[in-house]
Formats: C-alpha cells, structure tokens, sequence
C-alpha cells in the first residue's frame, strides 16, 4: 500500500531524534535532508541509461546500507558515497554534504557508528521506496523535503532559519507575477539572486505549469548545496545554482555587465548591515544604482532590490519581500523610492502580517517590481495583508485564504475597503512619495463604540442596528420582527429579551435564507461527486484540489452573508488533514480499500495488535451503511449499560453512610455483599438491609451481563465489517470515499460556517439589548437605595456610617 504523505512527513520528521541533541537544527538538518537526497536518487535514477543524474556504481543507497556498523562509517560515506556522486555531477559539489565524519557533530568511535547506523535505518524502511515517485507538480517527496526544511527553519532559530521563505508567502509572490497565463518555455528565465534553499524559485516553476530555465546565487555554501538538492527532487536538475555574494560578485553575466532575466524573485536578508563589503557603491561595476541613488552604508534593502531591477528584461517581472522600512525611511532611500516611483517600476505593494518569516518577527511587505510599460502607468496597487493569518506554533503563517484573498485583489485590482485599492501617483506625490499603507488603507477594525445617550436614556442606537445591514438585506421582515422605535435614533426590542434567538432562526424569511444556502451547497455538492469518482490511478492530486477549490470559490462568490473565503479555507483545512492522503493513495493505487493490522510497540520492543483500521474507507462508513441495524441495536444496549450503572451508583451513593446497608461492607463488590447477605440470612431486622443488597446484586448482575453482550455484539459487528471489504466494488468504494466520506465532512463544515454566522447575529443582538437595557439614572438610583440600605443595617448593627 503506497505511503501517505502525512505518514511520510512524520516518518522523515521522527529520522532527527538520531540527532537531537549533538547539534542543533540548523546543523542536523544537513545530515538528514542528505540522505533523504541520496536515497531518493538512488531509488529514481540508479543504473538509468541517460538520467539526469548519475549514480556511479557502489555509490548508491544500498552501498551506504552496506556500511552500517563499521567502524568508519562516517568515512566511508564520505569516500565511497558523496565524493563520487559530486565527481560524477556536475551541479552536484562534496561541499553540498555536511562531512559524515565530524565527531563534534556526530560523537566518537561506538556513538558515531551507532548514531549513523540507526539513521541509515530509518531510510532503509521499504516504505521509501521512491522509484515510482513522479517528480512534477504531485511530487510527494519535493513537498516533503520543503516540510522538512519549515520545521528545521523552526527549530532553527532567529539567526539561522533565514534558509527558508514559507511556502505560502513564495507561492502568493509567484502567483502574482502572472506566470501561470504568460506564454512560457525552456527560453523562459527565472532568476534569485539570494535563493536560499531554492524555495521561491520551484514555486515560481511549479506556478508556469512548464520547463522554464531556474538561475540562483547563495551566499551562504551549505544552504547552496540544499537548494542544488532541492532542484533535483523537485526534477529540475538542470537549474544552475552558483555559490557566492551576489552584490559584490554576481555569478550571472553577459559580458561586463548582469544577465537580464525574465522573472526575478527574492527575499534577500534585511536591512543588510555589511551589503557594501567588498563593493565600492560610487563605482559600481554594474551600474546596478545609477539613476535611483546609492543606499544608505548601513541599510542594504533597496541595493539587493536595485539589483533586482538592474536583473530584469525591458519586459521583466519581479517579486522581493522587503522589511517595511523601505517604503518609508528617509534621506537616501527616499531618493530611491522617489526615483522608482516616477520610472513607474513599482507595480504593487503587498503588507504581511508580523512574525511569518523565520530569520525575524519585524512585519515586511512584497514591493512587485515590472518594467513592461512602466511609462504608462498611473499608480500603485496596494494590499494591507497584515491581518490575515493564523498562529503556527511561535509563527503567524498566512492560511489559503489570506495568500487567495491577496492575489485576487491583485490580479484583479479589486478595491476592498480596508484591505486594497489603486493609489494614484498623484496622491503618492501628496504624501512626498512615502508608500506606508496606513497612510493608504486604514485597515483597522472598526471599535464598538458605546453610545452616552443610550445608556442615560436607554434605547438602542439606531446605527448599531444599521451596521447589521447585511443581515436586513436579506431578511428585511426580520429587522421588524426584532426591533421598534421608542424615540427618533433608537429602538427597542419588540420581543423578549430570552426569545432572541428562537425568533431569528424561526423567522420565515432567515428560514428561507437557510434553505437556500443549503440548495446551494447541493448543487456543488452533486457536481463535485461526479468528478470526484471519476479519479483515475496516476491523477494529479494537486490539481484536484486546484479545480475543486477554484469550482467552490466561484459557486459562493457574490452570496450574501457568508465569507467565500472562509468557505474556501473549510475546504482547504479538510483537504490538508484527510483528503490529501486519500486522494494520493487513489494515485498510486486506484480505488481500493485496503484493511491493515495496527501493530504499536511498547517500551521493552514487544508488539502489541490493536485491531485492524482502512485508510480510505474507516470502518465507521462500513457500519453506518451495511451495518445500521446492527449499530443500533449496540447503542440501545449502551444506553441500558449507562442507566443499569448509573442505578448502580446512586444505590451505593443513597446507602454508603454510618448507617447505610453498605456501611459493613470494606468494598462494595459481588463477593463482598453475597458473603453479608448469607451472614444476615434470617435475620428479620436486617430484612431491609437485605432487600437493597438484594437490589444491587440485580443491578450488578445486569451491568455485566450488558457488558458482555456489548463486547460480543462488537466482536461480531468488527468482523463482519471486517470481511465487507473485500467485497466492496469500486462503485461502492467511490459512494463510501465521495458522498460518505469527503462531501458529508465538507457538507457539516460548511454547515457549520453558516451556524456560525446566525449565531453571530444573535449575539450582537443580546450584547446591544443587554448593554443598553438599564438606564444610567436607574443604576444611580439602584446604587443610592442599596446604599441606604446598607447603612441602616449597619446602624442597626451599631456601627457609624
């Protein structure tokens, strides 16, 4: 059965426990995502005529399984392993390799051997067995890599997690570089100047959906050779990645001056401090600031962006994520930006939230630079993104929603209020050609603000009842249902304070309303099954989510009251938790639903079977529609168990006191109380005593015989949905997997936004009625009787007051 890509992520993720410890993430990462490497090309390319890349013989996998427990482990892997594969590729350098001999690293002597051996272990497991991987947009094993460099970037630290853009921020900027619609081929060119492990890069290669030529410069040799070997899983091995300072010495040339690129992204260190070493900016061999100005010594953000422009064709697009100063700091930077600005460079203007990259928590911004027409344009598109996130262990991470919402408005030029809009140069120049999106977008919530005439006259503000507009857009009966005037600007409600509820969801109108929005999720719902069970062996499971999640948006865009973004993200969550995998076992292995023994082990190693569970097809969809009868018939027997126990406790609860009929008794069990009946036997004034005796050996007697016909009912209920499987037709394994299974839990989610929205009406209603129902003289009144009345019983106590 093919391994499922969550099980794949913790297995790989469990590997660093073999390394914890002796270093730290930023160093062990290097250990593990190296033999990963070495396993998976083993797996895709050993003895392949014409593969990209070349294993040379006794240097695969196998050879490095061969070496567990020999005393120099950690040098042969160095000699027989890594130097040949660097010797034999040439976008492949021994410096990309951590050294497999570093006892300060790995220990010395046995814990080296040990330490090594037991990680080559774990990556020998059959369950890796990458050979039938396919390396494109699906490829599991690429995803898996960049799951394992966010967590290694999380253990990392502030100082050294600066290997790795998140995911979401590289696959929003490459989204909005418009990639995917452009007309591209191998002649395409895709640029990072400070490409870290390459992540930024790949999403922009996955994003034009072709074989585009990927260029990259790290400064940094060991994050370089991570991002050499994430090209290569992610099958574009033929991406040049050079190792160097890419201001002071730019690898990519045409002669004397920087090769021009189609496409460049980056997300270069912040506010670089020594950017300069090594470089004279006044005579700057590129010319990369002639025309903007030269950045400021210590501040090196609008040089790394400068060279970004310098990169790019007349034609060109770019993406740089930069920290937030840059779009207003002063002096030479303001120069910059003014010079920028009036070129008609800067397209566009994306806020993130604070705390989502890894070397630091400062909130930063992506600047969109494009050169094609830029003297005919008018303005710049700006997005306040900072408030859309969720929290991710001590990160914020952008969710599907947020990166959606954002290249939307983008791509789009939607004017949202609060979120984005189209700023004239005009307006820039106004404001001296500072771009801080406050001064923009005011994207602030709005406060609840309490109204002083309302709580001295009492009444409800008529403009909190008008800020509900939507609610009244929809149900305009309802607004009349809930609320009258009492006096001009203030109303009152026309029912009881305790009926709120019951008449908002008993109203014909939000009845109806309800109704609806439930017709309308059945027509997507319907449409969705049919090309769900039409998944075939081989599908691309990415692009299934793409079109299913695209089909959902577009179905709730323009409905009122509920969010289709939110609607979105259910579907999105549910897709990352369940659907995924399943639709990746569908991949590998058509529609079959495969039972498997769960065996655990314990802490002496000794296995343990705790029964049998299905992946695609739980158990619980078997039972719920072969076996309903059968599950019903349990239930009742629990909810007799339930009653029979809780009989039980309640007699031993009545009677368990000094002079209780268990009062004798050291322990109340059937032993216990048939030794005290037959001592009491004939005794008539214990006759009492006896009977309730008598009625808890009944109770008992009927506890454990319902829990005996439970356990066997069970026993029979698991076998036999047990032996369903095998069969189950496809058809049946479709209607199980899509009506039963994905559609039904997408179905309550969704339900369960809608619930979420009417529950949210009626509680602003309750808060508003609550707030103002009291009138300020009132409780000042209230306060003045209470307070004489607290007195008077003071004096009459003897105390002044």
């Amino acid at each position: 059965m093919a391994l499922k890509k969550s099980e794949l992520y913790s297995f790989l993720w469990s590997s660093c426990d073999e390394l914890r410890g002796g270093m730290d993430a930023s160093q062990y990462k290097d250990y593990v995502l190296s033999l990963l490497f070495i396993r998976y090309i083993s797996d895709k390319y050993a003895d392949v005529p014409y593969a990209p890349i070349t294993v040379p013989k006794g240097s695969s996998f196998n050879d490095m399984v061969a070496l567990k427990g020999t005393p120099d482990i950690g040098d042969q892997i160095n000699k027989k392993i890594i130097a040949p594969l660097a010797k034999a590729n040439q976008q492949l350098s021994q410096a990309d390799f951590p050294d497999f001999n570093e006892p300060t690293k790995l220990g010395d002597g046995k814990e080296k051997v040990e330490r090594l051996t037991n990680l080559i272990a774990i990556f020998e497991d059959p369950a890796l067995d990458f050979s039938s991987n396919r390396a494109d947009g699906d490829d599991i094993l690429g995803d898996a890599y960049e799951y394992l460099m966010r967590h290694f970037a999380t253990e990392s630290g502030k100082s050294k997690g600066q290997f790795y853009t998140p995911a979401e921020v590289s696959r929003t900027m490459a989204q909005m570089l418009g990639i995917r619609h452009a007309k591209t081929s191998a002649d395409t060119t895709v640029y990072d100047p400070t490409c870290g492990s390459g992540s930024l890069l790949l999403k922009v290669a996955d994003e034009a959906g072709s074989n585009v030529t990927l260029y990259g410069q790290e400064k940094d040799s060991a994050t370089s050779g991570l991002a050499r070997m994430n090209m290569i899983l992610h099958n574009t091995p033929t991406a040049l990645i050079m190792q160097g300072n890419t201001l002071t010495d730019p690898k990519f040339r045409d002669g004397d001056t920087v090769k021009t690129f189609d496409y460049v992204v980056a997300n270069p260190p912040f506010s670089d401090k020594r950017w300069s070493t090594g470089l004279d900016p006044l005579h700057d061999p590129h010319d990369r600031f002639k025309g903007f100005g030269v950045p400021p010594a210590k501040q090196g953000d609008y040089a790394y962006l400068l060279h970004i422009v310098r990169s790019l064709k007349s034609t060109g697009k770019g993406a740089c994520i930069l920290p937030h100063g840059v779009l207003f700091r002063g002096n030479a930077e303001a120069e910059i930006r003014r010079n920028l600005v009036r070129k008609g460079y800067i397209k566009g203007v994306i806020g993130l939230p604070a705390n989502l990259f890894y070397g630091t928590g400062i909130p930063a911004c992506i600047v969109v630079i494009d050169k094609e027409d830029a003297q005919a344009r008018r303005g710049i598109f700006m997005i306040d993104a900072s408030q859309g996130f969720m929290k991710d262990g001590p990160k914020n991470r952008l969710r599907s929603q947020d990166t959606h919402k954002i290249v939307d408005a983008f791509t789009r030029r939607l004017d949202i209020p609060g979120f984005s809009r189209m700023v004239s140069f005009d307006e820039i120049e106004k404001n001296e050609f500072n771009l801080n999106l406050p001064r923009y977008i005011d994207s602030q919530k709005q406060q609840d603000r309490q109204d002083i005439e309302g709580h001295l006259r009492g009444g409800i503000p008529q403009a909190d009842i008008d800020a509900l507009k939507a609610y009244w857009d929809v149900c305009p009966g309802l607004k009349k249902a809930l609320f009258k005037e009492c006096r001009p600007g203030y109303v009152e409600l026309a029912i009881d304070k305790g009926t709120i509820k019951s008449t908002i969801f008993g109203h014909p109108e939000f009845t109806a309303f309800m109704q609806g929005m439930n017709k309308h999720f059945n027509v997507w719902r319907v449409r969705s099954a049919d090309k769900l069970k039409a998944l075939k062996a081989g599908h691309h499971p990415k692009d299934v989510i793409f079109d299913l999640s695209e089909d959902l948006l577009a179905h709730y865009t323009g409905r009122s009251l509920i969010d289709k973004y939110d609607v979105y993200q259910h579907l999105m969550d549910y897709w990352a938790e369940v659907m995924q995998d399943d639709c990746y076992l569908i991949a590998a292995d058509g529609w079959k639903a495969e039972t498997y023994r769960i065996v655990e082990k314990d802490k002496k190693g000794k296995e343990k079977d705790r029964g049998w569970a299905c992946d695609l097809v739980p158990k619980s969809l078997i039972v719920a529609r072969y076996f309903a009868n059968e599950q019903a018939a349990i239930d009742d027997m629990t909810a007799q168990l339930e009653s029979a126990s809780a009989a039980l406790a309640e007699l031993e609860e009545e009677n368990g006191g000094e002079d209780g009929a268990f009062a004798e008794l050291d322990k109340v069990n059937k032993a216990n109380v048939a030794a005290r009946l037959k001592e009491i036997k004939g005794d008539k004034s214990a006759k009492e005593e006896a009977a309730i005796l008598n009625e808890w050996l009944k109770l008992s007697a009927r506890e454990s015989e319902l829990k005996k016909e439970i356990k066997e009912a069970e026993a029979a209920l698991d076998l036999a949905a047990y032996k369903k499987y095998p069969k189950l037709s496809q058809d049946e394994i479709r209607v199980l997997a899509v009506d039963d299974k994905w559609l039904a839990a997408i179905d309550a989610r969704i339900h369960g936004e809608m619930d979420r929205i009417s529950q949210a009406l009626t509680q602003r209603i309750q808060n508003l009625a609550q707030r103002y129902e009291v009138r300020l003289p009132d409780l000042v009144a209230n306060v003045a009787a209470l307070d004489a009345k607290v007195s008077g019983h003071l004096k009459r106590m003897g105390f002044a007051w």
